[in-house]
């Protein structure tokens, strides 16, 4: 009977029917869209802004609800999109050791984030408790760890570049009392002939659970630069003569090999160095030679070695 009913239909107009059916439940439903309404919704929280003393624990609230009035068509994108707002800590305040933003404070700071579409009428409490602990906070030099094997004649010229060079750590003060320096991963190069610059993790001791660090990665840097050897001749001074004597040495000057780079050997000269014998450090089982030291030698070279470490003399009553 349907069939014959159905069958004896205009199919064009059913077709017409169907779409201004279909143009009309979509007219009423985005006119309802358009209407203001008010709902609640949930809001993930993002803490930013920590004071240096205090830490974020771990059972820190993570959301919050709140009432908004806002049009159909908000409500419809709140229900597909992660909603998140930033909770600025700077501003919270210590109640008796407990943490908390203000209904208030807490409110300025989403509406500031929220459209100008969307009225914020009420949250789901009057205040915020935020689970923060207090900690001490101190900043930790932090050093390069190298293992560099050089091509003959190369040098490292100074000291490694770390940049940057510190490291700001926050957590109880009896953890990081204990801590003093903070070093890189391994740095392993071979052959190395020219300048290098590498970005490393840092390495953290194990023993530190409760604290945080502001970085964990830094760059270290050198300036490779080729050097060469250069003896000079320079004159031993004797230092605590007995009284009413002097002394010759011999010989009176001693070769002295320094190790430096070729710009640094053009400017040094024998003036650079000052070589010593202390006649108070004379044993009783080898009273004939003094022992020398290098007392002064000039800043950043690579290395100084005295070819002779030891020289003979002679004590001379004035």
């Amino acid at each position: 009977m349907f069939k014959k009913v159905f069958g004896g239909l205009n199919k064009r107009k059913v077709k017409v029917f169907f779409l201004f059916l279909v143009c009309s439940f979509l007219a009423w439903f985005l006119s309802n869209l358009s209407e203001p309404y008010e709902s609640r919704a949930n809001f993930s929280l993002n803490y930013k802004n920590l004071p240096d003393t205090l830490l974020l624990g771990n059972n820190a609230i993570n959301s919050i609800e709140a009432k908004l009035r806002a049009s159909g068509f908000k409500f419809l994108y709140y229900n597909f999109v992660n909603k998140r707002v930033d909770v600025d800590l700077s501003e919270v305040m210590n109640e008796s050791g407990n943490f908390t933003l203000t209904e208030d404070v807490l409110k300025k700071q989403m509406e500031r984030q929220l459209s100008q579409s969307i009225s914020l009428i009420d949250l789901d409490r009057d205040k915020l408790v935020v689970d923060l602990y207090q900690v001490a906070s101190k900043e930790v030099p932090i050093k390069a760890n190298l293992d560099l094997q050089f091509e003959q004649n190369y040098i490292l010229q100074g000291e490694p570049l770390v940049t940057p060079n510190m490291v700001l750590v926050k957590g109880p003060k009896s953890e990081i009392d204990t801590l003093n320096v903070i070093y890189t991963s391994k740095i392993e190069l071979a052959n190395v002939s020219s300048d290098f610059s590498k970005d490393v993790l840092l390495v953290f001791p194990k023993n530190l659970s409760n604290s945080i660090f502001s970085i964990n990665r830094t760059n270290v840097s050198g300036k490779v630069a080729k050097f060469s050897e250069k003896v000079f001749d320079v004159q031993i001074r004797v230092l605590n003569l007995p009284e009413g004597y002097q002394i010759n040495t011999f010989p009176n000057s001693v070769s002295v090999l320094c190790k430096a780079t070729i710009e640094q050997l053009k400017s040094i000269t024998e003036k650079d160095f000052e070589v010593i014998a202390d006649y108070k450090q004379l044993s009783g089982s080898n009273n004939n030679a003094l022992f020398l030291e290098v007392t002064r030698k000039p800043e950043k070279v690579h290395g100084v070695r005295l070819l002779e470490n030891k020289v003979n003399f002679v004590l001379e009553q004035k």
